[in-house]
């Protein structure tokens, strides 16, 4: 723990979350079901073997820790056989996959095999996915994807069939813990009961020279701060299982108390409390949720700036949600209702530049179309704004929910025979029902008077009878 103390205290300007990560099976916390004692894949990558892979699992669960227990296992593999290269499909396109499969095809004529880790390959399209297909048929790579969404939708059939699919399990309340107390020892902390916290602070104010010796004791190794054990298990229970939150709430608190070398030689270390705990973790908190309430707080902030003819704050939304991982086709989606709910007709072109969008996200994926959502996304705000059409649906909408009794009957000259006896019969059709026990016979003369002409020179009325005077749209036709 000395030794990772001080490779943590070299490495200070790198996430917590990053500085703790494994470097072998046996420092790797959780997912026992498969990295326990003679499970498949344990015994597999002790024997140097690294298969084809997707690790499914949720945030903060152990996929990329995992993968970074394989980087070292080809970096420590004595016959220089293993490559790991890196990529994450947030950043990387189709170029640069082909860039590194192309120098890994070199490396396989020295024997060389390389190991490519996808980071989120979820974000690559299925037509974009079909890169890896050929190279991972043939061995020029090993792919290890890691994704938190369900591979059957997400990934690409034929590739999904020639990789074992892996999955990875939210981490426990008792793995958390295992992580955030290696962290609090790495960080130069101490974990006490809050009692003992609470000795320990009023000791060190008072400088009790009964106690001085068990301070000192307490304090030895440099100690920057003590933490009780309730607000470790608070952190770890509040966090649902992904390690890199409850991380990331920690290093934030520590940062925000930890004093500095005088502060420390004065005062002494500082005392995390839960208080602590809980306003960091509202800091570092920058998880996008995709299925939770973030998610609809940044498309509700998009859609509501686009329709000020806010195009920077529009943009900034757009952005977040791109950055957070947010589904480009889903935006997309949005952006059509958009071009139809808040433009309309006051630029009818906004509807299919909105459409098209979508279809381009859908055929190139990220992250070439993050510029296409971007432009779309920009071309609405600054669009003249229209909600007549929104509001005359809304208003006919009201108009057919309000209604008393049965809806009104399409008047017999707007109808057409739906039938081919129908047609046959014309107006002559005569239809025989049961009506209360009765036998009725009514002739239905459809189409009898209907023409073509203009609705002010046909002296025809379209709307049901009782409904004749009914306008959705009032005088508002500023935007046809």
């Amino acid at each position: 723990m000395e030794k990772e103390c001080k490779k943590l205290r070299g490495n200070e300007h790198i996430p917590l979350a990053e500085q703790m990560r494994p470097t072998s099976l046996l420092n790797f916390v959780g997912q026992k079901h498969i990295l326990g004692p003679h499970t498949m894949l344990t015994e597999l990558l002790q024997k140097g073997e690294v298969p084809n892979m997707i690790l499914w699992g949720p945030p903060g669960c152990g996929k990329t820790s995992l993968a970074n227990v394989i980087a070292h296992l080809c970096k420590s593999n004595t016959s220089h056989k293993l490559r790991y290269v890196k990529l994450s499909a947030a950043m990387a396109g189709v170029q640069e996959v082909k860039e590194v499969i192309s120098i890994a095809s070199n490396h396989t004529k020295y024997g060389q095999r390389t190991i490519v880790f996808m980071d989120e390959i979820h974000r690559f399209n299925k037509m974009q996915q079909d890169v890896f297909l050929p190279h991972v048929e043939s061995g020029t790579i090993t792919l290890i994807g890691a994704t938190t969404e369900n591979p059957s939708f997400s990934l690409n059939s034929a590739l999904l069939s020639r990789c074992r699919v892996i999955v990875l399990h939210k981490l426990s309340v008792a793995n958390l813990l295992s992580i955030l107390k290696r962290a609090v020892i790495s960080l130069r902390g101490v974990i006490h009961t809050l009692d003992e916290s609470k000795s320990i602070l009023d000791n060190i104010s008072e400088k009790n020279t009964l106690e001085e010796d068990k301070v000192e004791k307490e304090l030895s190794c440099n100690t920057k701060f003590i933490i009780d054990e309730p607000t470790i298990e608070w952190l770890a229970g509040t966090c649902d299982g992904d390690a890199r939150i409850a991380l990331g709430g920690l290093e934030m608190a520590v940062r925000c108390k930890s004093p500095n070398a005088e502060e420390l030689l004065n005062i002494g270390p500082a005392i995390i409390t839960l208080d602590d705990v809980k306003e960091s973790l509202k800091k570092s908190h920058m998880l996008y949720d995709k299925k939770g309430e973030q998610h609809y707080d940044m498309i509700s902030a998009l859609h509501k700036s686009v329709r000020a003819s806010d195009e920077n704050a529009s943009l900034y939304w757009l952005t977040r949600m791109i950055a957070g991982g947010e589904d480009p086709v889903y935006i997309a989606r949005r952006l059509v209702r958009m071009a139809s709910e808040d433009v309309g007709l006051a630029d009818p072109k906004a509807l299919g530049i909105a459409v098209h969008t979508m279809h381009g996200c859908k055929m190139i994926g990220m992250p070439e179309c993050d510029v296409l959502l971007a432009q779309c996304t920009t071309y609405l705000a600054r669009a003249p704004k229209s909600r007549l059409m929104e509001d005359a649906l809304r208003a006919a909408q009201k108009v057919i929910a309000e209604h008393n009794g049965p809806q009104p009957g399409v008047p017999l000259y707007l109808r057409n025979a739906p039938t081919k006896l129908m047609k046959t019969l014309g107006k002559n059709f005569i239809s025989h029902f049961n009506l209360l026990s009765i036998n009725r016979i009514i002739i239905l003369d459809y189409g009898k008077g209907y023409n073509m002409r203009h609705k002010d020179e046909s002296g025809l009325n379209y709307l049901p009878e009782g409904l004749e005077d009914l306008d959705f749209f009032g005088d508002d036709e500023d935007a046809i």
